[in-house]
């Protein structure tokens, strides 16, 4: 019973040494910044001087300038527009290589790539499409549209990229929440006359109904997110018609050095997705088939 008690012992220490690089990681690198940067929000610093606490300043400045109505409707636009394309795309492609149509594993590969393409490469690649001169796309459409150069195209251009580069990966996901589907249901609706279009409408959709909102979820706060997208190819403009919140963050830290508005909008973002998180789990139980 002591050398029992003794290797359990020596389990639990080697256990908690092995865990503690990551929980000072943890601690170091995310606990302790989340918490110094919500402080810095109420503060002006420009990471030379001293810091100086201002209270709600920095969020009423922020709130009340000229340009934030205009970013937030930036982020809003771009987010919702994203996560309705990449929601709803995804769940079609899915649905047709759910049939094992032929070549459906290439599919799967083709569609998956952007995923895990590099965003430097996927930028590339794109700015050359919606080139004003010698892109692909205006070649296809017989037009001569400035992309991303123009207020009017260029937030529709970075959705066309976004959508695009998430359709693979919330395609896989649609593909696992049909396999998770028992098939026996389909077959008594095959048997009961049903035809593939009732069969999908009545019996499938429902039953994803957890995978679509698992997909709305965690696209919906990815599109929020977006930076890189915005940094590589547009930079906020042109005429500040791209500019989103969390480049703007950027900006203000990085090379304003407005560190404490910075830190503001951050918290202000993060309300926001929490109180859109908030919103989709309090309305799951009205359309989620499992709840």
């Amino acid at each position: 019973m002591k050398k029992i008690t003794e290797k359990l012992n020596n389990e639990k220490t080697a256990g908690k040494i092995l865990i503690l690089p990551a929980l000072l990681g943890t601690f170091i690198f995310i606990v302790i910044p989340v918490f110094f940067s919500f402080y810095l929000s109420f503060c002006n610093w420009d990471l030379l001087d001293n810091i100086k606490f201002v209270g709600f300043e920095n969020y009423k400045e922020l709130i009340l300038g000229p340009s934030f109505a205009m970013i937030l409707k930036n982020t809003f636009i771009f987010a919702l527009s994203t996560a309705l394309i990449a929601l709803k795309i995804p769940l079609v492609l899915a649905a047709l290589i759910n049939n094992k149509i032929r070549g459906s594993e290439f599919f799967k590969t083709a569609y998956f790539l952007p995923f895990v393409t590099p965003m430097i490469v996927v930028a590339m690649i794109w700015e050359w499409i919606f080139d004003p001169s010698n892109g692909l796309l205006n070649y296809i459409l017989k037009t001569h549209i400035n992309w991303l150069y123009e207020p009017k195209t260029a937030m529709i251009a970075l959705i066309i990229v976004s959508s695009w580069k998430l359709i693979g990966y919330n395609m896989v996901i649609f593909l696992s929440g049909f396999s998770t589907i028992n098939q026996n249901i389909f077959e008594s609706a095959k048997i009961d006359g049903a035809n593939p279009f009732q069969i999908f409408f009545r019996l499938t959709l429902p039953l994803l109904t957890p995978t679509i909102f698992f997909v709305m979820i965690i696209t919906t706060i990815s599109s929020f997110q977006v930076f890189d997208l915005i940094y590589l190819m547009t930079k906020g403009g042109p005429m500040e018609s791209t500019n989103v919140l969390v480049y703007w963050i950027y900006k203000n830290a990085f090379e304003f050095f407005n560190i404490g508005q910075a830190s503001a909008g951050a918290y202000i973002l993060f309300l926001i997705i929490l109180l859109l998180t908030i919103i989709q789990w309090k309305t799951r139980k009205k359309w989620v088939f499992n709840e």
